[in-house]
């Protein structure tokens, strides 16, 4: 992540590493003679880990998001053999491949990370991710820098948590808990 709290560098970075690992394994993603299934687990194994390292600490815009949902759903069409022409919705192709949403994947490990930071009891963590996203040279135009801790917020309204349910971890693992298409 650079100084000044961007993460586009970072997101580009993982966007091309993503598809490197892609590449390397589509000897195994493009055979057409391999189940769908197979593949969306060899993508989940390959692939996705390399879009989403260090994704924890990501205050991320939905620009960026957006990226990164257009990046893997560029893999996942290409390696069932489909093309936008084909006028298939993404979520068709994602239940058929078994692979959920990269933004609901982002969102999960955002929340693991938060859970495990309440759960330590210092705010040391915190402010770590949060000295990543500050700007450190004055802001232009526009909208400031959503932080991290903002990001979380929004994470724990759209899953309906609060931060009193990090202690218990059981119910926090089971609450945040994304599960791919199976």
């Amino acid at each position: 992540m650079e100084e000044n709290g961007d993460t586009n560098d970072d997101i580009n970075y993982r966007i091309r590493i993503g598809w490197q690992k892609w590449q390397n394994a589509s000897g195994v993603l493009c055979d057409k003679k391999i189940p769908i299934g197979l593949k969306g687990n060899v993508y989940l194994m390959v692939a996705r880990p390399a879009l989403l390292y260090g994704a924890e600490c990501w205050a991320i815009k939905k620009t960026q998001v957006q990226r990164l949902m257009v990046a893997e759903m560029r893999m996942i069409r290409w390696m069932c053999g489909y093309s936008r022409f084909n006028r298939i919705r993404n979520v068709v192709i994602g239940e058929r491949v078994g692979v959920s949403s990269i933004e609901d994947k982002m969102r999960e490990s955002r929340s693991r990370w938060f859970g495990h930071v309440m759960r330590r009891g210092t705010n040391e963590l915190v402010r770590r991710c949060e000295t990543i996203t500050m700007t450190k040279h004055r802001r232009g135009r526009g909208l400031p820098k959503n932080s991290w801790r903002e990001v979380i917020r929004c994470d724990l309204k759209c899953m309906r948590l609060t931060k009193d349910m990090a202690q218990d971890r059981s119910v926090w693992r089971s609450r945040i808990k994304i599960a791919d298409h199976r």
